[in-house]
């Protein structure tokens, strides 16, 4: 199994919205780094959910890949934002995966806090230049994250881990 972080603007779609939903298509992702991310992504794979652009951004929530890597419709629906002309059912350029919500973590963890946490140091989301919207994660980065949710922030009441 591996490990990754989804990152996802609340405004636009976000955990409270697949809290609701259930299930969603991971789609209009428009980098070819990241693409290639959800095209190693396997059935099973947990990522956390990243609320992102955002004053406080931080990962809020965990999803399970249920559907692995396949072409993004989005690209050949020219009303839709995540058009590309370039793409077509013979030959699509983009793929999105399935995520289904497992829960929430105990307590959102910022980015501030990732960036204060040493042992993070080598994480791709914390590097210069990485604004990757689907990123892998290593199975320490992934532990340390679960580990700084179930610690309690300065303003935060009791927490409780993730069951994962």
């Amino acid at each position: 199994m591996r490990h990754w972080l989804l990152k996802s603007e609340p405004e636009g779609y976000g955990l409270h919205d697949l809290e609701r939903d259930g299930i969603t298509q991971w789609s209009g992702v428009r980098s070819f780094q990241a693409r290639n991310n959800m095209l190693a992504m396997k059935i099973g794979d947990y990522g956390f959910f990243y609320h992102s652009s955002i004053k406080q951004p931080a990962a809020v929530g965990i999803v399970e890949i249920i559907r692995e890597a396949y072409p993004d419709f989005t690209a050949w629906d020219k009303k839709s934002e995540y058009y590309d002309s370039r793409s077509s059912q013979g030959k699509p350029i983009w793929h999105m995966v399935d995520v289904k919500f497992v829960e929430r973590l105990a307590r959102p963890v910022t980015l501030a806090e990732m960036r204060a946490e040493r042992r993070l140091g080598g994480m791709a989301l914390l590097r210069r230049g990485q604004r990757l919207s689907v990123q892998p994660l290593l199975p320490r980065e992934w532990n340390i994250i679960i580990e700084l949710s179930a610690t309690k922030g300065a303003d935060d009441g009791p927490n409780v881990a993730p069951r994962l």
